[in-house]
């Protein structure tokens, strides 16, 4: 399947200043980073859970913890798309921990209640604050994004690609068919 370009809504510099606007939103919701605890869902969460840290680092002289989520078999629709198992590397304890989920784009809500359901078989966390790059609407779940990049109101049918440096050589967000 191929990805029709249709416009470019996010660039480096933006994506830049949406990561840096969620660090102080994070930072003034918790009053700080010390009881924080990130995760990213694999794959382009985890890359934008780390940019997170860093920038969170930058502004508070705080380490957050990273962790890594493969939600495959948390899925409701894994009967129908063949799992393909990555690691889960989570290397705190969330038990307590106010956790940040950061994925990169929010559509359906499904992706976001499967990783809460694998963070709770890891503990008991005093909080799930749920941050994405882009909020796209269509909930088929009440799931709401506690710090958002940028609201993009798409079509049903159409697609939301995400491009990072990490993986693409380049950071951009387009909408797309």
């Amino acid at each position: 399947m191929t990805f029709k370009q249709k416009a470019q809504v996010m660039d480096d510099k933006g994506i830049r200043r949406a990561i840096t606007r969620i660090a102080h939103e994070i930072l003034e919701c918790n009053k700080g980073a010390e009881n924080l605890g990130l995760i990213g869902v694999r794959s382009r969460g985890v890359f934008l859970a780390n940019r997170l840290s860093c920038e969170i680092s930058s502004i508070e002289g705080v380490e957050v913890p990273v962790g890594i989520l493969d939600i495959s078999f948390y899925r409701d629709d894994i009967s129908t798309h063949q799992a393909k198992a990555a690691s889960t590397e989570i290397p705190f304890d969330v038990t307590g921990r106010d956790v940040i989920l950061f994925d990169d784009v929010l559509f359906t809500g499904r992706s976001v209640r499967a990783a809460m359901d694998a963070i709770m078989d890891f503990g008991r966390p005093a909080s799930v604050q749920l941050a994405v790059l882009i909020d796209r609407g269509h909930r088929e779940l009440p799931i709401r994004p506690d710090y958002v990049g940028k609201n993009i109101p798409t079509a049903r049918k159409e697609k939301v690609q995400v491009k990072l440096s990490e993986e693409n050589g380049a950071d951009s967000v387009f909408i797309g068919e």
